[in-house]
């Protein structure tokens, strides 16, 4: 039975008509578009919307309304509709309720693809926008299907690659706005999902391309619909499987593509419409394809309409990230409707190389070569006459500007490692770590919160405020997973929800025009620049009390690691243990926070290039993990500052740059 059968047997006492939700969410939208029309056009000459293309010229409300309102209507509907129909394919050709353009990548990939040929190939354009932003879904689409490959494409195993592309890509995309921000501003701001139109040639690109696929879709009904009774019947009345699922495939990316080509990002419109077609009793596959379009039209336009009525109270908010911050909660609730097979719990136990005796000499010389590297990072640099290895009496009146960065980052890697190697224990998941799992973006909300309500706290209580952040994080994320028994993936597609989430909160703030956005842009990125003298004492403070007290849950790490059953037996309080380990973890990527940002994947790396060197006790692996993390931080702050001198990369973001494509080859070398 697919999951899109489940979903529909479970809910057969539900509404027994799709139209009834179709017309409760235009209804709504209806009301919100007439009181928005009451405020740009006096209700006494409503009369003459009847005869706009008679309208007198100089009359500028008639004027926005013919070329602005009406065509943003248009690109609504149809933009909805595209993607309502996209995700509606996506779920039933991959058996997949949680398929659609956002969660499989491929609205990501078509962005950055639009980006980078914008940027070094414009001529390409000439030839059409949506077959440049169609190979880069392709793409994603492939490699989403590639890192899928060992699970038999596992609806949970397509859903975090794809999220996991869309992380990637978003990394590659911070670093295209560094160094081409003026080049691409008007890019990213069309890439938000800003529908604001000047005219009707959007939405007749639209509605023209999305009746040639929907008549491409309608001659494949018939052979999709097979595809519901399993393979083997359909492989019995001689279908060709594997032609049809690339056919499919191939219109869904096209719509997904059409869209970003022409208003950007918008996300969750193509989960949202087929599911809520499904709780309206749209129980075939026919009926889903008719009904999808219908209720993401309606979605999104009424998802437009609140973001102009947020503008005309307080600031117009991008229409992609409206459907973000009400998608992302959508996908958590639909995540116990997915049954998959969780990872291994540890890879440990099918390791490949046995694990090796602790031997505490082996601290001192990867003590000591961490001390050349932060001191090579603070002398070896690249200036206006090229590299230099200057004496000491050159590099002390530098020290004030360049140690403060180096050992901020060497903290941050530290406090992060050891989150890491915390976390990935207490739930017995190789691929957690603070920033997959969402634990840094929690601290982040928090810390964002901090910024608008008391601007000049001290470095104290934005330390505590980050950690409260993480905590309650973690507490939502341990409660939500609970059921599953902390299966890895579900965990991390928590986490990438609440990512999601504060990306999403940060793109409203950033079309604030707030004077503090620059800031938050570049602390996001992961940037030491800013780092003063005090910020890097009470990191490294932070780093010294997380290290120091690690040894001593030593053994609960141990036990805790096999289960809370195993645990209970040999007297272990879990309850306690396991909220004091988060504590500690919340504090620890916090104040890592603060440094380099919600998202560098050193907690994901180095705790595993610990595993690799065959190093498996808790303390060990958490020591060595400190180590690598922070070497990892400084040579990429290091890096950061000279590869691409005079500008600068963000340390925070050139490892996440690093770290998802590390995360995706993990995920692919993962057997199932």
């Amino acid at each position: 039975m697919t999951p899109g059968l489940a979903l529909a047997r479970r809910t057969r006492g539900s509404l027994a008509h799709p139209w009834l939700m179709a017309a409760g969410l235009g209804g709504v939208a209806l009301v919100a578009t007439l009181w928005l029309l009451s405020l740009q056009l006096p209700s006494a000459s409503w009369g003459t919307l009847w005869h706009l293309a008679d309208a007198s010229s100089d009359d500028l409300s008639l004027i926005a309304l013919r070329y602005a309102t009406l065509p943003r209507l248009a690109v609504a509907l149809a933009s909805g509709a595209a993607l309502a129909l996209a995700g509606a394919i996506f779920q039933h050709v991959l058996r997949n309720p949680l398929a659609e353009p956002t969660t499989l990548g491929v609205s990501a990939g078509a962005s950055v693809s639009l980006s980078v040929i914008s940027l070094w190939f414009p001529d390409l354009l000439i030839h059409g926008r949506e077959w440049v932003a169609l190979v880069g879904a392709l793409v994603s689409v492939g490699v989403v299907m590639a890192v899928s490959w060992s699970r038999a494409f596992s609806p949970l195993s397509m859903i975090l690659g794809g999220l996991l592309v869309t992380l990637c890509t978003g990394a590659f995309t911070s670093v295209l706005a560094l160094f081409f921000g003026q080049s691409l501003v008007s890019v990213f701001i069309w890439q938000s999902g800003m529908l604001n139109q000047n005219g009707w040639a959007v939405a007749q690109y639209l509605v023209a391309r999305l009746a040639v696929v929907a008549a491409l879709v309608a001659l494949m009904t018939n052979a999709l619909a097979v595809l519901e009774l399993g393979d083997e019947s359909a492989r019995s009345v001689g279908l060709p499987l594997r032609t049809i699922r690339a056919g499919a495939l191939l219109i869904a990316s096209m719509l997904s593509a059409l869209v970003v080509s022409a208003v950007g990002v918008i996300g969750f419109i193509g989960l949202a419409g087929p599911v809520l077609a499904r709780l309206a009793g749209a129980r075939t596959l026919r009926q889903r394809l008719v009904w999808s379009p219908v209720i993401g039209a309606c979605l999104l336009w009424l998802a437009d309409e609140g973001a102009q009525l947020a503008g005309r109270l307080f600031v117009e908010i991008p229409t992609g990230a409206v459907t973000a911050l009400f998608g992302a909660p959508l996908l958590l609730l639909m995540l116990p409707l997915l049954k998959d097979a969780a990872l291994q719990p540890a890879p440990s136990s099918h390791g490949a190389s046995a694990p090796r005796r602790f031997h505490a000499g082996w601290l001192v010389p990867a003590a000591l070569a961490l001390v050349v590297l932060a001191t090579l990072a603070v002398d070896f640099n690249r200036g206006l006459s090229g590299w230099r290895l200057l004496p000491w009496a050159d590099v002390q009146p530098l020290l004030t500007l360049r140690a403060p960065r180096v050992a901020a980052a060497l903290a941050a890697g530290v406090m992060l490692a050891l989150a890491g190697v915390v976390i990935q224990r207490l739930t017995a998941n190789p691929m957690a770590s603070p920033e997959v799992l969402g634990i840094s973006s929690g601290a982040s909300l928090a810390l964002i919160a901090l910024l608008f309500i008391a601007p000049s706290a001290g470095q104290a209580v934005r330390v505590l405020t980050g950690a409260a952040g993480a905590l309650a994080t973690l507490l939502v994320m341990f409660a939500l997973a609970r059921k599953s028994t902390f299966s890895p993936e579900r965990l991390v597609l928590v986490g990438i929800a609440v990512a999601t989430v504060t990306g999403s909160v940060v793109s409203v703030l950033l079309t604030s025009g707030d004077p503090r956005m620059p800031i938050l842009q570049a602390w996001m990125a992961g940037s030491t620049y800013r780092v003063q003298s005090a910020d890097a004492l009470a990191a490294c403070v932070v780093a010294v009390i997380s290290a120091g007290l690690l040894p001593f849950a030593a053994r609960a790490l141990e036990i805790l690691s096999l289960g809370e059953q195993s645990a209970r037996a040999v007297g272990v309080s879990v309850s306690t243990v396991r909220m004091a380990l988060l504590g500690l973890c919340a504090l620890a990527t916090a104040a890592a926070t603060l440094i380099v940002g919600p998202v560098s994947f050193v907690g994901l790396m180095a705790p595993h290039m610990a595993r690799l060197l065959g190093l498996r006790r808790a303390v060990p692996q958490a020591l060595a993990g400190a180590l690598i993390g922070a070497a990892l931080m400084v040579l990429a702050d290091w890096l950061g500052r000279n590869l691409l001198f005079p500008n600068q990369v963000p340390a925070g973001l050139l490892v996440a740059f690093i770290g998802g494509p590390y995360f995706l080859i993990l995920m692919w070398k993962q057997k199932s």
